[in-house]
């Protein structure tokens, strides 16, 4: 069945602000393409940003590492004093081997780790994200203490918001955290175990309407409430990440001054009220710290026609950005003309074009519709009259991107990673991987 064809954008992206065309040029040259680029300047610049979030008694802020997990972007965000947001027991692990302290780890997972205890035992923070986790975690937790544990505990407050609802991880649809109207029965089963809960964790999905983060914060708080009103000694209440960030020049990005002034409002009117309790406010951005940061730098390998469309192929896809395939997510996209004498920048010219990756797939599309990944969108892009060998930069990228790729489909290596420092000076922090390695754990029969 024929793709629908989605309006088109109003006027072409600017280039991503990650690279300058001669650096794109000369990473290209050097590096390969496909290759990832991180700006160390921008994710210094979006971790202050977070560090300022407004905050009555004290706040802790979590990189929610899934988003990129390279040790070195680990390393800058704890220089800077962010904490680690896990959503597993191995990214627990890498956090580690990244210098990252153990006491500085939450783990808050789907899938409870088989090295718990172990990690408990080093320090790691865990939040309990189900009836049957914390039916699980006394087990494993009283093996090294005998005195009250503390628990961190994922309340799901029935609301979430998000840009499509497969990025929404609040509500009656979402899977995540302990349903509100079970509270009771978690009330009940912390009794029976001797279990503390010191902070409460809440978490919606992506979206920058700060209304319904201030309606989030005051349902968390009657939440938290409940929990203190039972004897626990609630410390801390998270609410999580999910702070939009405009990828595409017309889209609305989340102003933190503005979406946490309201929440800040919230704590103290708690603090001030009949509980008389300070809390201490937890974060977790993800997208909001390396999204912007990052871009691919990609190379147009072909240029076909049908009827209806031109498409530029170019040598990257769903195996470097599958967030337009899987979401129907928007990535601004540039050309960076080929440099040949023959073709001259005068010879740009503004076209309508469908970007496409490199893989068997049809659903290898850089350009589908807004939040509909089975439609295509033309983009007006400013292109060469030459656009084989011209470099394609996807800009936003940064985030759930290189750690959510489909690599090694069609049996393509994994692309190579490069930090640009604040010097402007180009770092390889990820090799370009190999067949080798494609086929090293296979075992033959």
């Amino acid at each position: 069945m024929a793709r629908k064809l989605k309006p088109l954008w109003p006027e072409p992206e600017p280039l991503s602000p990650v690279v300058t065309e001669e650096q794109a040029r000369q990473i290209a040259n050097i590096f390969g393409t496909p290759v990832y680029v991180y700006s160390q300047r921008i994710l210094e610049e979006q971790a202050d940003k977070a560090l300022a979030f407004p905050n009555a008694f004290g706040l802790t802020v979590r990189y929610a590492m899934k988003a990129n997990p390279n040790s070195n972007i680990l390393k800058i965000f704890a220089k800077k004093g962010i904490q680690i947001d896990a959503s597993s027991g191995y990214e627990v692990r890498r956090a580690i081997l990244a210098g990252v302290p153990p006491q500085d780890i939450l783990l808050t997972s789907q899938q409870m780790p088989d090295n718990l205890t172990e990690l408990l035992q080093q320090g790691v923070n865990y939040t309990v994200c189900s009836l049957n986790q914390l039916d699980q975690f006394e087990s494993r937790a009283r093996s090294h203490t005998k005195n009250k544990l503390d628990i961190s505990v994922r309340i799901n407050p029935g609301l979430g918001s998000g840009g499509t609802n497969r990025t929404n991880t609040g509500g009656p649809a979402s899977s995540f955290g302990i349903w509100h109207e079970q509270i009771d029965e978690v009330l009940f089963m912390a009794k029976q175990e001797n279990l503390n809960i010191n902070r409460i964790h809440s978490h919606i999905g992506s979206g920058s309407d700060p209304e319904v983060w201030k309606k989030v914060a005051l349902m968390s708080l009657k939440n938290v409430k409940k929990f203190l009103d039972a004897g626990h000694n609630v410390q801390t209440l998270n609410l999580g990440g999910g702070y939009k960030v405009a990828r595409m020049s017309y889209e609305k990005e989340t102003d933190l001054q503005e979406c946490g002034a309201p929440i800040k409002e919230a704590f103290e009117k708690f603090a001030n009220g009949d509980i008389g309790r300070a809390l201490r406010l937890e974060i977790e951005p993800g997208t909001f710290l390396v999204a912007n940061a990052g871009c691919v730098i990609a190379r147009a390998i072909d240029y076909k026609k049908t009827p209806k469309y031109n498409f530029i192929i170019t040598d990257s896809g769903m195996t470097e950005v599958t967030r337009p395939s899987l979401y129907g997510a928007q990535h601004p996209i540039s050309v960076i003309p080929y440099q040949d004498p023959r073709f001259i920048i005068s010879n740009m010219r503004l076209g309508r074009f469908i970007v496409s990756g490199h893989c068997c797939e049809s659903g290898d599309i850089l350009t589908p519709g807004k939040g509909d990944s089975e439609a295509l969108q033309e983009r007006e892009i400013l292109a060469p009259s030459k656009i084989t060998g011209s470099l394609v930069v996807i800009g936003g990228t940064g985030a759930y991107c290189s750690g959510m790729s489909t690599k090694h489909y069609n049996s393509y290596p994994e692309a190579p990673e490069v930090l640009i420092d604040k010097n402007n000076k180009a770092h390889l922090i990820r090799k370009r991987g190999s067949l080798d390695d494609i086929l090293k754990n296979e075992v033959p029969i």
